[in-house]
């Protein structure tokens, strides 16, 4: 009884103690509240205006977890990364019931089932198909699904090592991103796309200019496939790379040109182009200096742009087309830029991929460039639209990252990325298990081209790139759908669309 005594006051104590001590931290901080100067709401609500901050910061938590619907998120909803995360298990996508998705938003895509498609046994997959003809070392690209740029900075060195293996199992290729190659990136085997972002990280001298020397350097790996010309990036046109200092680490800096801890901020445009004459003496400079493939990838931002650089190409000759476009919506992501980029600036995919295409084909390069489509293409349904539009290829970047368990915690731009994917803090890092998550980007990967080569099956072609906009029809404002060949007339119809 008395020890049951001892035990009661002494937790009388503590709950005692434990008010005074809430009181006193409580009146400190209302007195620190009503006296500083820079926050209206904690000054005229000493105490009480912190919680504002405080719900401020949780609710976007709160809203993804308890109050969204599966539909409702941005940028990507919970149904969208829920089929990711199942298809990066291996799981079955099949699910009962019925659709979730509400089919009357504008610009809904349907496909049009084909009332007799091919029997089961009448289906082909996607053959590999040529990049750069004209190229020393043209690419045979073995799958028309493959990994968007993600630089070795901007993501974690586990997170390269899981994407670089996990692209050589399922057998698509990589892009580097802006940040140059790192060990990460080869260590795997699988086909490497290099991009040269503005600030020409990993082939510059130390002016800062383009080398000759480090391009043929880069170009003598054999992993090294095609050339990547950064115009534009969906998320900030008109805006370079920005790496923030506190990620720039002793080995990223040595591959980037950087000191330990310096920002990496890559100019708004590459300086020695100007106008599309310059850009096309550019990519043949690269060409022939690697012997390999190059493209551009850019945002299209009207029609009287790009078709000036067709019309450039038509003057100068097929020989001196880019051997590939990859074309950025305005809503492609990124792990920081500025607000207004990201929300304002930039044609939607959805209008610009239809626009280059048609443009393409009217100059009659359809053999000569390839179309690559890029900006949150991350579903079986998105990838098939783009290849129905007139995609050759589709890549994607933040599909992959949910692959690797990204929880959108939007968090990209600083280093507390809680899965790891985005941070070099050794802490966060530890999450994520190269060994184990390269399985998930690879299921990923077959799981697209699988569900994509469904659905082609479905309206009754035989293999995904017969997809045709006839196939695709689309939802318009008054709750009817229209097909997208009537919205995007193909410059090759009526064969062709």
């Amino acid at each position: 009884m008395e020890t049951a005594l001892s035990v009661v006051d002494f937790l009388g104590v503590l709950f005692v103690a434990a008010i005074g001590i809430l009181t006193i931290v409580a009146a400190v901080l209302f007195i620190v509240d009503r006296w500083q100067t820079g926050d209206a709401i904690r000054r005229n609500y000493p105490l009480i205006g912190r919680f504002r901050h405080l719900f401020s910061e949780l609710g976007e938590f709160f809203r993804q977890y308890f109050f969204a619907m599966d539909r409702e998120e941005l940028p990507f909803n919970r149904a969208q990364r829920e089929w990711v995360d199942r298809a990066s298990a291996g799981k079955s996508n099949t699910v009962a019931f019925g659709s979730t998705r509400n089919l009357n938003v504008v610009g809904t895509p349907i496909f049009v089932n084909d009332p007799f498609p091919p029997l089961d046994d009448q289906f082909a997959a996607a053959q590999p198909l040529l990049i750069g003809p004209t190229a020393r070392m043209p690419y045979e690209a073995p799958s028309f699904f493959n990994i968007s740029g993600m630089s070795y900075g901007a993501l974690s060195k586990p997170a390269i090592q899981a994407l670089s293996h996990g692209a050589k199992k399922a057998g698509i290729w990589l892009n580097t991103g802006e940040g140059g190659v790192s060990p990460f990136h080869l260590e795997s085997g699988c086909d490497l796309i290099y991009q040269i972002g503005t600030a020409k990280f990993g082939v510059r001298d130390e002016a800062g200019n383009l080398s000759d020397e480090k391009l043929r350097e880069v170009a003598a790996k054999e992993q090294i496939k095609m050339f990547e010309l950064k115009m534009a990036q969906g998320a900030k046109p008109g805006k370079g790379g920005i790496l923030p200092g506190e990620k720039v680490t002793e080995e990223i800096a040595a591959i980037r040109g950087l000191q330990v801890g310096q920002d990496g901020i890559s100019p708004n445009r590459h300086k020695e182009i100007d106008n599309f004459d310059h850009l096309l003496d550019m990519l043949a400079h690269i060409r022939e200096v690697t012997g390999k493939p190059v493209g551009i990838k850019t945002v299209v931002g009207a029609e009287e742009a790009i078709r000036e650089l067709f019309e450039t190409i038509d003057r100068r000759g097929p020989d001196q087309a880019p051997d590939f476009i990859t074309i950025d919506g305005g809503e492609g992501g990124t792990g920081a830029a500025p607000m207004p980029l990201i929300d304002l600036v930039g044609m939607p995919v959805r209008e610009a991929l239809p626009l280059l295409v048609d443009l393409r084909d009217e100059f009659r390069l359809n053999d000569r460039i390839r179309i690559i489509s890029s900006a949150k293409l991350v579903n079986p349904g998105d990838v098939a639209w783009a290849l129905a539009a007139g995609a050759d290829f589709v890549v994607s970047a933040r599909g992959f990252m949910f692959s690797l368990g990204c929880i959108q915690a939007l968090k990209c731009d600083k280093n507390t990325c809680p899965t790891g994917i985005t941070t070099h803090d050794p802490r966060f890092q530890k999450g994520l298990v190269a060994e184990q998550k390269y399985k998930r980007v690879a299921n990923y990967a077959k799981s697209i081209v699988n569900e994509v080569e469904t659905i082609s099956h479905s309206v009754g072609v035989s293999e995904p790139r017969q997809l045709r906009r006839r196939h695709v029809r689309l939802v318009q404002p008054n709750g009817r759908s229209v097909p997208m060949n009537k919205i995007f007339p193909s410059y090759n119809a009526p064969g062709g669309s």
